[in-house]
């Protein structure tokens, strides 16, 4: 279905808002779509909202698209240091600059969603860095039990391309992934609250023989199995054996990349790890709060307009995590013991074999 571009109401509405900023919040405002927002800037984002969900997310699905999408928002951003010398921040350059950027190893599969988002982005009258992390916040909204994120508008356009090596990988050791997250000003458990993003996650070329392998047995419901699924005693690797940046999985079909499960056995974060097992609220509220301070990374947040009203409010998850059929707490590589491990009950029946991201 073809849209034609969007309207130049985007740039006037925000230059409008912005100039009065330090002036008492404005009454809610009924916009021409029917939405209600606190902020009349914001009414030219509902027609993106939909244009995603319809042109990117299949009509809101937490699939692939969305996955991705959010993780496209951590390479962006990441790539940024508070103490300069490196990229923009969260300011769209993966996507303006992307035959630069998807070429980085770090980046690796990323061109799958750059190269969908890049003609939606291109109908739309936003800068690069507010499409980027609008899709996140959108995509991340179709999957269950996903905080609703902030959305902050206004950022200019990209300068440049964000440097190599400023992203982590899965081969990277704990200190030199805290070491890259520090520096771009986040702490270790900053850090693990963002890796919850991998409970909604696939590994594409981590084992190109097997794209779309999840992280965890329940791939399209943002909880908290990933955090257990991590420390439970590996079996098998998934696809060709053992590749760079892997470790023995526990379940058929899935995959569990090193860099996790280090984490997850390290002194240094070991413990913030492991209370987020179960914790459906805590480890909600841990990501979003990461996500607010790295969707505005760079960014002068004085100069941007709060439309986070514009983010659909994702379906709750209330259910209790379970291991999976034939795991139980004899399995788990318990790494921290000042905080007891929470009990869990087991899904009955054979253990199972997780089948791939579809779309992947």
């Amino acid at each position: 279905m073809a849209f034609a571009r969007l309207p130049a109401i985007v740039a006037i509405a925000l230059a409008a808002a912005q100039s009065a900023y330090a002036a008492a919040a404005a009454r809610p405002v009924t916009c021409p779509s029917g939405h209600t927002t606190a902020n009349a800037a914001c009414c030219a984002l509902f027609p993106v909202v939909d244009l995603l969900q319809d042109q990117l997310f299949d009509g809101a699905e937490c699939g692939e698209e969305a996955h991705s999408a959010l993780r496209l928002s951590f390479h962006d951003a990441i790539g940024f240091s508070i103490h300069g010398g490196k990229g923009g921040g969260a300011d769209g350059s993966i996507l303006a600059f992307n035959k630069t950027e998807t070429a980085f190893h770090a980046n690796g599969g990323i061109d799958d969603i750059t190269d969908g988002q890049f003609p939606i982005w291109q109908q739309t009258s936003l800068s690069a860095g507010d499409f980027v992390h609008l899709a996140a916040a959108v995509g991340t909204a179709n999957c269950p039990g996903a905080p609703r994120l902030k959305f902050m508008f206004g950022r200019p356009a990209p300068k440049a391309p964000a440097p190599d090596l400023t992203i982590p990988e899965p081969t990277d050791s704990v200190t030199s992934i805290l070491a890259r997250f520090a520096d771009a000003g986040f702490s270790p458990k900053e850090a693990i609250a963002l890796l919850a993003s991998h409970t909604v996650a696939a590994a594409d070329v981590v084992d190109v023989t097997i794209p779309g392998t999840p992280f965890d047995s329940t791939p399209f419901t943002f909880d908290s199995q990933v955090f257990l699924e991590v420390l439970l005693k590996g079996k098998a690797f998934p696809g060709n054996g053992s590749q760079p940046g892997e470790v023995l999985s526990p379940l058929a079909g899935e995959m569990r990349l090193q860099s996790d499960f280090v984490l997850s056995q390290d002194p240094r974060t070991a413990c913030f790890w492991q209370e987020m097992i179960d914790n459906q609220d805590f480890m909600m509220s841990q990501f979003k709060d990461a996500m607010a301070k790295l969707q505005v990374l760079g960014q002068d947040t004085r100069k941007l307009v709060d439309c986070s009203d514009v983010v659909p409010v994702p379906k709750p998850f209330t259910q209790k995590i379970k291991f999976p059929a034939s795991f139980s707490k004899k399995d788990v590589q318990i790494a921290c013991h000042a905080l007891p491990f929470p009990n869990i009950a087991t899904v009955a029946g054979p253990a199972p074999t997780i089948p791939p991201v579809p779309g992947s």
